[in-house]
């Protein structure tokens, strides 16, 4: 993220905090509420607009520039060794999974059966392998980006597809805020592009939300994962079903629609 889009992040973010809504702010600074919006949605502000908006919402422009300032480059992976630092590790990985979702030391303690000791040697180890720095009083930053993902060819992401998949989808997905799934279509590599831009766009605003979270009491919040997957596929019970004169030409990039094919 540069520099311009973390001023313009950290804004929103004390504007949420004030309580200040886009309507009220558009009505203060003489705007449209749809400019407002666009100003923010394209990342496009001048200083002078920025000072404006910070004057009528009571906020310390030096408060949002010290704050984007504060935000260092971050990583989006760790690498082959750190990941497998964690895995060698279950309890290293269970801490590490838990920085990630910004739980406290406190709700780790009073959550798993580990100890004080275990989970502050555990948290000191993390910040070695530089996914938080940890702080005084065992509280920490995040040393990875809100797009942080395991890696592909990584050991955490071999340990999930062969545990935590099938652990993840034998929920009903019925509850609150819950669901389940699963969309065939058959798209052009553009589209297809397209989609994984959004899918992109969309793990942004699960880090924006939880960040915002973060200020509610934590009997107000619950523990949500999203787990998305988006590639070329065919079940292979249906690919085995296919026409020897197709095999050839379509396997391994059709995702299957169910139902008559488009002509």
């Amino acid at each position: 993220m540069s520099s311009p889009e973390m001023l313009l992040e950290v804004l929103r973010t004390e504007l949420r905090r004030v309580g200040m809504t886009y309507k009220q702010l558009a009505h203060l600074i003489d705007m449209s509420e749809s400019s407002i919006k666009r100003m923010f949605g394209q990342k496009d502000m001048t200083l002078s607009r920025m000072a404006q908006i910070c004057k009528v919402s009571d906020i310390s422009l030096e408060d949002v520039l010290r704050q984007a300032a504060d935000v260092t480059p971050q990583a989006d992976n760790l690498t082959l060794s750190q990941e497998r630092a964690l895995m060698d590790n279950p309890k290293l990985l269970l801490v590490a999974i838990s920085c990630l979702g910004h739980w406290t030391f406190e709700q780790i303690i009073e959550t798993y059966t580990l100890t004080e000791a275990e989970c502050i040697l555990c948290m000191v180890e993390l910040d070695k392998h530089e996914l938080i720095e940890l702080k005084p009083m065992n509280r920490y930053r995040l040393r990875v980006s809100p797009a942080f993902r395991w890696r592909a060819d990584g050991p955490i992401q071999a340990f999930f597809k062969e545990v935590v998949v099938a652990d993840y989808f034998n929920g009903r997905f019925d509850g609150t805020g819950e669901t389940l799934m699963c969309v065939p279509a058959r798209l052009s590599k553009n589209s297809a592009q397209e989609i994984q831009q959004k899918i992109q766009q969309l793990t942004a605003e699960i880090a924006r939300l939880q960040h915002d979270d973060r200020r509610l009491p934590a009997e107000d919040r619950d523990g949500y994962t999203l787990m998305l997957g988006f590639r070329s596929w065919e079940f292979s019970a249906f690919t085995a079903l296919r026409r020897p004169s197709t095999m050839a030409t379509t396997k391994g990039r059709v995702v299957h629609q169910i139902g008559p094919k488009n002509r």
